[in-house]
């Protein structure tokens, strides 16, 4: 039991370590000459990357950007509430009782970044034909199937002895 608890922490933190990775990097859409992320645009001029704020307009839609970054954020902060919840639990819970909580935040995070993931392929950069997902969005997806996974596994281990 001690090694599948073990896995579980690895499997959260790997979660946990995604989810920031995939909110903070600047990847979300590339081209070429430009790195977008969730809250700024990178552009290469002359071989140098330079730092510029996000397009206004139809291609950024500012209430579902807010929404992204939002979704983002909370999806980071349960998982890592999830963690701490896992810890405490351990010790001071009783079994049945016991990850339940931990599973709850790992299923908040696993809805917060599915949301944040579906409206950016849902509402931006629909038009544009000359670049591609970055490493970010992807990650997010990763953790997005990280985190359903996790919020499963603490619910089933719900029952079992620690």
């Amino acid at each position: 039991m001690l090694i599948l608890l073990a896995g579980i922490f690895g499997i959260h933190i790997i979660g946990i370590v995604i989810l920031l990775v995939a909110t903070i990097d600047n990847a979300w859409w590339m081209t070429d000459v430009i790195s977008t992320d969730v809250w700024a645009r990178w552009i290469q001029t002359s071989g140098v990357w330079n730092l510029t704020d996000l397009p206004t307009g139809s291609h950024y839609p500012q209430d579902y950007l807010q929404a992204v970054q939002a979704s983002s954020v909370l999806a980071c902060i349960f998982s890592i509430i999830g963690i701490f919840v896992f810890l405490a639990q351990l010790f001071t819970l009783e079994k049945g009782q016991r990850f339940t909580i931990s599973g709850a935040f790992q299923l908040l995070a696993c809805l917060c970044i599915m949301i944040a993931a579906a409206i950016y392929t849902d509402r931006f950069h629909l038009d544009e034909n000359d670049g591609w997902y970055g490493h970010c969005f992807i990650l997010a997806w990763i953790a997005f199937a990280i985190t359903f996974i996790s919020s499963i596994i603490y619910f089933v281990l719900r029952k079992k002895t620690a």
